[in-house]
């Protein structure tokens, strides 16, 4: 018996995500109202590197760009070698600074902070607009209510050129916050908890939605705190809402920046409350899926060793008697005032520095504020004077051990806890070294007791036990398959490039595999030979997924693996192999984020359903070990309806799965014409 799957169409509201991306998206058709799943292309507020500035300029320059599309778009920001002071390095960052003078771009030197608590403090990621940035924390901006998404150096060098570039609307998860945070428990508490709870890639590659009663206490350096990490979570963006918290952190800024700030002031902020009240999710907005949490419930948690997706409390862990090495409280996660005030607290719980709690013998504690305005004000206020009464050692206002550069790393053998966004195996240092990550208070603690443990131990309080998180996924009409449309698109039909094709249409080759990364598809052996010719790059493509992949796999056939496809390193060559052995489009059940944005930068089109990659697997059994499969079944894309038909047989077989697809735009098919997103600014310049 086989199993046709038709999917059902509803009108189609917007949740906030969408709303956000209808007002940044340029070209869409008239009356287009956007949707998860569409290519659209997009004209960000603001576009921020940092470090990877010159290589961004140096694309930008080999594109033939002479002049910045947009300058007042652009943000460069120096923040993650500071402590490097080899003559190469400083080179670079005089390359840089004299690139951003050169054309007008706003730029903060080494010193200033790092960038992404830069957008925050000048007002470029503002509520309600679409800032991205070249890095991968640019999910942080989520917590001032923008919607922030990291983008690639061919992005950023594109947006630099044109002012726009694309970007796939990913399905948009809600994570409902209910109950109240006990004392001393933290944002960073909260998404460490939902990283190790929630484990299982349930929300990989989605937009994140903040909602319920719990928001209006979280203050807003918690809800950044929480939006960049789910960076490590697997999502793509998370999004806080605009209310009276997020609008009286604004007008208390004013008194910080002045009157005179051309992002922050009494008319932003009024604009701001204004927009509010009509730029929010609708009542029925529908997401792919729903997780709802108890704050009331949660305790301390950390995060470890070396991985987001194990936690555990930190009563738990202390039981353990883990000794530690090193102690961090740096980075864009949690290197804010409260932050430092907060590891304060438990440093010199009375305020007199002649009582200071000193760090363990044998351990280093390591402190940066994310900011010059937030140490200056955390010197304002005796915070600074408290850690270093401490014995904790400052460090200048950057990246740092975060990203494994400058002073302080982890040797092998060592044991460190950091208030930071990654525990990477090696990140922080040695691979033979293990790594924590805890909120601020749960590290200062850790520091002075020399083992991971609670403030409350240091206090000699009773602890706050938690009383078993309260944690569950919901079942949510429709799904990600499902996602309605508006009822006047549901047979419309999508606006063609001439030329382009309105139908693609291939046999189905399946490599069922979840997590094929990029050195199973492109042999990292060849990634940094410039002058591999295109016909050996077709050779070797999937040679370390399967060596018969090259004898099965057939110039126009469709690649069909499972999920998370593609993960791994950045390599474009990922992409630009299997457009060499005549591969132009690749289903998955989901892809790396990377690979997905490498793969329409070079004109290879991409499909996510996981519906089909299910019932492949129930029909094709893995059990004789065959890696790659051909499987007599051929996929459809009604590029001009959005619309994929799954045949068995032939094209014009039985059909067994039809399957409402996102819109490929005009403009995103200008790209792929173009050969990918350089050729495309090449023919806009």
């Amino acid at each position: 018996m086989r199993l046709i799957v038709r999917v059902s169409r509803r009108a189609y509201s917007q949740n906030l995500t969408e709303k956000i991306v209808q007002q940044y998206s340029v070209g869409l058709a008239k009356g287009k109202k956007v949707r998860a799943g569409d290519y659209v292309s997009i004209k960000p507020a603001h576009c921020m590197s940092h470090d990877n500035s010159w290589p961004v300029a140096l694309k930008f320059m080999n594109l033939g760009a002479k002049e910045v599309k947009d300058p007042r778009q652009i943000v460069n920001t120096l923040d993650h070698d500071i402590q490097n002071r080899s003559e190469k390095n400083l080179t670079k960052y005089r390359n840089i600074e004299n690139f951003a003078h050169k054309h007008g771009i706003d730029f903060y030197p080494a010193g200033r902070g790092i960038g992404h608590q830069i957008m925050v403090e000048e007002g470029y990621a503002f509520p309600l607009n679409m800032t991205v940035a070249s890095d991968s924390h640019s999910n942080t901006y989520g917590g001032v209510g923008a919607l922030g998404t990291p983008v690639v150096r061919t992005d950023a060098a594109a947006i630099w050129a044109t002012g726009q570039t694309w970007w796939q609307i990913p399905p948009v998860a809600q994570v409902e916050l209910r109950g109240k945070l006990h004392e001393s428990v933290s944002g960073k508490d909260i998404i460490v908890a939902l990283c190790g709870f929630f484990n299982k890639d349930q929300v990989l590659n989605h937009a994140i939605e903040f909602t319920g009663e719990a928001i209006e206490h979280l203050p807003v350096d918690f809800r950044l705190t929480i939006a960049n990490m789910t960076t490590e979570w697997g999502a793509l963006s998370g999004l806080f809402p605009v209310d009276n918290t997020l609008i009286n952190f604004y007008k208390n800024r004013l008194n910080i920046v002045g009157p005179n700030h051309p992002r922050i002031n009494e008319e932003t902020i009024r604009q701001l409350e204004e927009k509010s009240q009509v730029l929010k999710a609708d009542p029925d907005a529908q997401y792919a899926k729903k997780l709802v949490v108890d704050l009331s419930t949660l305790t301390h948690y950390v995060s470890g060793p070396n991985s987001v997706k194990v936690s555990n409390t930190v009563q738990d862990l202390a039981r353990e008697n883990i000794k530690i090495n090193k102690a961090y409280l740096v980075s864009c996660t949690n290197a804010r005032l409260s932050d430092l005030e907060a590891a304060a607290n438990v440093i010199c719980p009375t305020g007199d520095l002649a009582k200071v709690n000193k760090v363990a013998d044998g351990v280093e504690f390591y402190f940066a504020a994310a900011s010059s305005e937030i140490e200056k004000e955390a010197n304002e206020k005796g915070i600074w004077q408290a850690l270093l009464a401490s014995g904790a050692k400052p460090l200048p206002s950057g990246c740092g051990p975060c990203i494994g550069l400058g002073s302080g790393l982890l040797e092998p053998g060592e044991v460190g806890i950091s208030a930071t966004n990654r525990n990477f195996k090696g990140r922080m240092g040695s691979k033979d070294a293990l790594a924590y990550l805890a909120s601020p208070a749960v590290v200062a603690s850790s520091a002075v007791l020399g083992r991971i443990g609670s403030p409350a131990e240091v206090w000699g309080i009773k602890d706050v036990e938690s009383e078993g998180l309260v944690a569950k996924e919901l079942p949510v009409s429709g799904s990600e398959a499902e996602a309605a449309t508006p009822a006047a698109e549901a047979t419309a039909k999508v606006d063609m490039l001439e030329g382009f094709p309105e139908q693609i249409i291939g046999e189905l080759v399946l490599c069922d595999a979840d997590n094929v990364n990029t050195d199973g598809i492109y042999p990292g052996k060849y990634t940094y030979q410039d002058d591999v010719p295109r016909e050996k790059m077709a050779e070797v493509c999937m040679e370390n997924y399967d060596g018969e992949f090259q004898s099965k796999a057939k110039a126009g056939d469709i690649l069909v693996s499972g999920f998370n496809f593609g993960t791994g390193s950045s390599r474009e060559q990922a992409a630009t192999s299997l457009l060499a052995k005549g591969i132009n489009l690749v289903v998955a059940g989901s892809f790396s984020n990377t690979f997905s944005r490498n793969s329409i930068n070079n004109a290879l089109l991409t499909l996510e359903i996981p519906n089909l990659v299910s019932k492949l697997r129930a029909n094709f059994s893995s059990a004789d070990k065959e890696l790659t499969r051909r499987t007599g079944w051929f996929l459809k894309w009604d590029v001009s309806q959005a619309k994929v038909f799954v045949t068995e047989g032939s094209p014009e077989g039985p059909v067994l799965l039809e399957q409402k697809v996102g819109e490929l735009g005009k403009n995103l098919q200008e790209i792929i014409v173009e050969g990918g997103l350089e050729g495309w600014v090449k023919a806009q310049l």
